[in-house]
């Protein structure tokens, strides 16, 4: 109850003082953002009697509160499961182990609890549950690599280039080790380099810890062994082996895109709040305004109600931040003020960028393209996705970005007919970016992904729609209201 004190009033050092608005500080909780199999509405079924549970927190886990009393699982529900839970400190990855396999075509719950606790002592604020069903069958199929980034022969790579392998499916994070992913040199020495891995894009990358990098002229092999496995046990089906060449320049500063405290959000309303109908929103980040908590209508985080009613319920995983009166406070639109700047602040950014690609004359329409990383802009002034499915390919470079512009609107998919942005060869969706010049619509069923910013504000679905619409990405409006319907959100 002390910690849950904490959380709401202000606390730390400095009399409270936050260090950087100079106002008190509240204390943030950490935020479970992706797990294996996913949190989504309907749940996901078919699910391996045999795979193993991950868990991705934002911050630095306490490992010795990652254990069988803070991490579990039930098959069905009440039915406690026995496991073993390792902690993954590099990736920030919970792995629960169940030491049999689960029972065929039942539904499972998943609990993370509030015994879990960041390295400064701090719990989760509520407990994180999800729940799957499972087949009929255990996973004995091998994964294989689809993608290597740099490819087999490349020639000519700039000398701090990170070296990238994706999957074909969920892989142990715990199994990629120095002695699983390695870099040799012509003498076949082994150079320094740190391993991380991306559940989002089953990829996992090596990046160089020695400046200035490779060097330059030189042949270098990059090695995957049958050591990694993915969730179920099952190893690569074979030895990836991968030689490329490096040129004689540095590699040119990555085209990062920095958000801020924005980046907590997986959805924020300008001054203008946000509405939610329906009973299957799940909003996996913060929720914030920098208006009065009286605009935000079936919401609910771990410690208030915001005008929930039976058919508008909408659960934000993370904490909503809103002005006075209660439960808003001046501390929380003081947080809520600095993210709308921050994401004003990244909206120029983006819209600063110079193309690399231009779009058109024509509408806009960006269904049925396979893209390559850049900066993409329309002529007229709108992009559309309606007539098929856009798929962002990284080439299996992990950190590849896309940054779409949109003078005007950005529309996804059309009534009665979803469209998906779809990720391919290591793409990450924490790397995808749309600057919208007026609103972003995104119709019922679509799957979206990227961190939208728009400068009115974001529609998701249509009212009395059961059917499910996903966001893997930000919905953010500088200026107007976000509005939902049976919405997922993931901040990646």
């Amino acid at each position: 109850m002390a910690m849950l004190s904490c959380l709401l009033v202000a606390c730390g050092g400095s009399g409270g003082q936050d260090p950087i608005l100079g106002t008190p500080g509240l204390v943030f909780a950490p935020l479970v953002i992706l797990t294996t199999p996913a949190k989504t509405v309907p749940i996901v079924t078919g699910v391996a009697t045999n795979v193993r549970l991950t868990t991705k927190f934002n911050r630095d886990m306490s490992a010795a509160s990652l254990n069988a009393l803070s991490f579990k699982v039930a098959c069905p529900a009440g039915t406690p499961i026995t496991g073993t839970v390792s902690y993954d400190a590099v990736n920030r990855i919970a792995t629960l182990q169940h030491v049999a396999n689960f029972p065929i075509s039942t539904t499972c719950e998943a609990t993370i609890t509030t015994a879990a606790k960041d390295t400064a002592g701090i719990a989760l604020a509520t407990d994180y549950v999800w729940s799957f069903t499972t087949g009929l069958t255990a996973d004995n199929t091998a994964p294989t690599v689809t993608a290597n980034s740099p490819a087999n022969t490349t020639t000519g790579v700039c000398l701090s280039k990170s070296v990238s392998v994706t999957f074909s499916e969920a892989m142990d994070s715990s199994t990629f080790t120095s002695t699983n992913f390695f870099v040799t040199n012509p003498a076949n020495a082994v150079i320094a380099g740190a391993i991380t891995y991306d559940t989002a894009s089953n990829t996992a990358t090596f990046a160089v810890t020695n400046p200035p990098g490779f060097v330059a002229s030189t042949v270098y092999t990059s090695h995957v062994t049958t050591g990694v496995t993915d969730l179920a046990g099952n190893a690569l089906n074979a030895a990836n082996t991968v030689s490329f060449t490096t040129g004689t320049l540095a590699c040119a500063p990555a085209a990062s895109v920095s958000l801020g405290t924005i980046a907590t959000y997986g959805a924020f309303g300008g001054g203008s709040g946000a509405t939610n109908s329906g009973i299957n929103t799940v909003v996996n980040g913060d929720l914030g305004t920098t208006a009065a908590c009286t605009l935000f209508t079936g919401f609910h985080d771990a410690s208030n109600v915001y005008t929930e009613t039976p058919l508008n319920v909408g659960q934000v995983t993370g904490s909503i931040y809103c002005g006075p009166g209660a439960p808003g406070t001046t501390q929380k639109l003081a947080l809520a003020t600095q993210a709308a700047a921050d994401a004003l602040t990244a909206y120029n950014a983006l819209a600063a960028r110079t193309p690399t690609v231009i779009l058109g004359p024509g509408s806009g329409e960006l269904g049925g393209l396979t893209v390559a990383p850049g900066t993409y802009r329309p002529t007229p002034s709108t992009f559309i996705i309606s007539t098929g499915n856009l798929t962002l390919d990284a080439g299996g470079d992990a950190a590849a970005i896309w940054v779409f512009q949109v003078p005007a609107s950005l529309t996804v998919g059309l009534i009665a007919t979803p469209r998906s942005v779809l990720l391919i060869n290591g793409a990450q969706a924490k790397n995808v970016f749309w600057q919208v010049g007026s609103a972003a619509r995104i119709e019922d069923g679509s799957t979206m992904v990227g961190t939208i910013i728009a400068s009115a504000g974001v529609t998701i679905s249509t009212a009395n729609q059961a059917i499910q619409t996903t966001l893997t990405g930000r919905a953010i409006g500088l200026n107007a209201s976000v509005t939902m319907v049976n919405t997922t959100v993931v901040a990646p």
